[in-house]
């Protein structure tokens, strides 16, 4: 009997198109046009993260992302004060809570939702009363999942960067032990009722592992399709990412449309 399972959307992340638009100034690359073409392109969403230094994304481009697209908006952002008012005034579809320290280069581990206390649970019920999404990045870890659903959010996305690290590294007795981690996670998290999303540091061949997942619902990649669109072309890039995913989830008998 073949096992049907959810299918697997992704999200596409146009920050460091705007990195590149910010290292000369001026309005080119421009964010917002390459948000469209990933859309036209396949992509089920896209991801911003509006850092507080506001080193790539800027407030100009949330909003003109929020006026555009027809497709969900994922609001990245450091769970402060600052950026849950701007949340509440723009209202995208989701809202995905991440750690956040000026002098790292890109975000570095998962949320600490334990550490977090009822500040960060106060900040995940106003923004699910507003009607958006609340995500947790979080490591893969048990107890911070489990936190994660008694606050109150809808969504994890788990970071596997580690796990693409050791890899990279060619580490792969630390890389089996990360992705034996994730994938308990994602089981974890799926039967305390969360949806399970998965990003950070992923490429053609993990991302065709990780949606080999039946639990996760999501994958958020924007560094290396970025990157690889430098070569290929971004509409070029997404369509081989669509394709490395749909064959890890055809391991699963998934369905491949959203």
């Amino acid at each position: 009997m073949t096992r049907i399972v959810p299918p697997i959307r992704l999200g596409v992340n146009v920050d460091h198109v705007a990195t590149v638009r910010n290292a000369r100034g001026g309005a080119l690359p421009d964010p917002v046009r390459a948000a469209q073409l990933a859309c036209a392109a396949g992509a089920d969403g896209i991801t911003a993260h509006l850092r507080e230094d506001r080193r790539h994304i800027r407030d100009a481009d949330m909003r003109r992302l929020r006026e555009v697209l027809t497709v969900p908006l994922n609001f990245e952002m450091a769970a402060t004060d600052e950026m849950v008012a701007l949340a509440l005034e723009l209202k995208p579809h989701a809202c995905c809570l991440v750690p956040e320290r000026r002098e790292e280069r890109t975000t570095e581990g998962g949320l600490d939702v334990l550490g977090g206390g009822i500040d960060l649970a106060r900040k995940v019920e106003k923004l699910g009363h507003a009607g958006i999404r609340v995500s947790l990045f979080v490591a893969p870890d048990e107890d911070q999942i489990a936190r994660a659903a008694d606050i109150g959010a809808a969504v994890v996305e788990l970071h596997t960067g580690a796990w693409c690290d050791f890899l990279t590294a060619g580490e792969a007795s630390a890389a089996e032990s990360e992705f034996t981690r994730l994938r308990r996670a994602a089981v974890q998290g799926s039967e305390l009722g969360l949806e399970i999303h998965a990003g950070h540091g992923l490429d053609y061949a993990t991302a065709e592992t990780i949606a080999a997942l039946a639990s996760v619902r999501e994958l958020n990649i924007g560094h290396f399709l970025i990157g690889e669109a430098i070569f290929a072309g971004l509409e070029e890039s997404i369509r081989h990412m669509r394709e490395a995913m749909a064959r890890g989830r055809a391991r699963l008998g998934a369905p491949q449309a959203a």
